[in-house]
């Protein structure tokens, strides 16, 4: 008997650029893990328009960030990418879930309460957020979310939903279980080592290696990396060689070597000089091929939304149904029966 793969639903905002971190923390490993469960990622544009957006921005950036999903190496016959608004089942599950949802819910999450703060005025499609996000998870019967732990509370509220639906109309949903995602590499930025390497700060000079940076703008941002005033190339403890650590772990991460592989590899260099160098030249071969394919997508428009196109056409073979499904549940007359 076939195993049925487990279904991961995994959803990424159109928003930054991406940088060496995203890549070696979450997307590399995206790339070699596809094919061992049936993953679902998704470009979460809705999500975006919950603030304030520039259209034209938004619209480069989603396709900017398709580009690079593909280019880095999900592969359409492993996996389906695609982009939220292009499945209008997400729109439609989002409001039958509404229905069901408690005000008070909603009014307790972190996230939002920490955004009100923040702003003058709030869109109702913000404290409506986590609604949308148990939709995107639910529609597919997803049994895992990767997720960090700002965003832990989202898919607990999601199994809440989940849960009292099927106490309501029965049992219709996968309660999904949120995961702490394989991390590749911790990568931090290069300018200060004890902060992780971050899409916000990723515009400030020499913070970050963005994957679309020139190769000469890479290396000249690791040789301007923070070390310390030592010259042992070797992973400590000490926080002082926060900034050692951190150009060995992205050499670790992209070699694909272990600990003492790595140390060995630099037991004769002269000092630091040496080790920003291999590790930007390893960084610049790793990420080459990536740029060159990027732009290729990005030049030939037609075979990036065809590209899109197909996972959204997988995406709502799925999605659809499951709102019939639930309309079915909540008594709502389906065309044609």
């Amino acid at each position: 008997m076939t195993e049925v793969k487990r279904r991961v639903f995994s959803g990424i905002q159109p928003s930054g650029s991406v940088q060496l971190g995203n890549y070696l923390g979450a997307i590399k490993g995206w790339v070699e893990r596809q094919s061992e469960k049936e993953n679902f990622f998704c470009i979460v544009d809705l999500h975006a328009i919950t603030v304030q957006q520039d259209p034209e921005e938004l619209r480069r950036e989603t396709r900017s960030l398709a580009a690079m999903l593909f280019a880095a190496g999900l592969d359409p016959d492993q996996c389906t990418v695609f982009v939220q608004s292009h499945v209008t089942a997400h729109a439609e599950g989002c409001w039958l879930l509404n229905c069901v949802t408690p005000l008070g819910w909603l009014e307790r999450m972190t996230q939002y309460k920490d955004k009100v703060q923040r702003q003058e005025s709030v869109s109702t499609g913000l404290l409506d957020y986590p609604v949308l996000m148990a939709a995107d998870i639910l529609l597919y019967d997803a049994h895992e979310v990767p997720v960090g732990d700002d965003q832990r509370q989202h898919v607990e509220l999601t199994r809440d939903i989940a849960q009292r639906f099927n106490h309501l109309y029965g049992e219709t949903f996968v309660v999904p279980e949120a995961v702490i995602p394989e991390v590749g590499a911790r990568v931090m930025g290069l300018d200060e080592p004890r902060v992780k390497m971050s899409k916000s700060s990723a515009h400030i000079r020499g913070h970050a290696v963005n994957l679309l940076d020139d190769p000469k703008e890479m290396v000249r941002s690791i040789r301007r990396a923070v070390t310390d005033s030592g010259n042992e190339i070797r992973f400590s403890e000490d926080p002082a060689k926060a900034g050692v650590n951190n150009l060995l772990g992205i050499y670790k991460a992209i070699t694909d070597r272990t600990v003492e592989e790595c140390e060995e590899d630099f037991a004769s260099a002269r000092g630091y000089g040496d080790l920003k160098s291999r590790v930007a030249e390893v960084v610049v071969e790793e990420l080459q091929p990536i740029r060159e394919r990027y732009y290729e997508l990005m030049d030939d428009v037609g075979e990036l939304e065809r590209m899109l196109a197909r996972g959204a056409e997988q995406a709502a073979s799925v999605s659809e149904p499951k709102v019939e499904e639930i309309k079915r549940r909540m008594g709502l007359v389906i065309a044609g029966e």
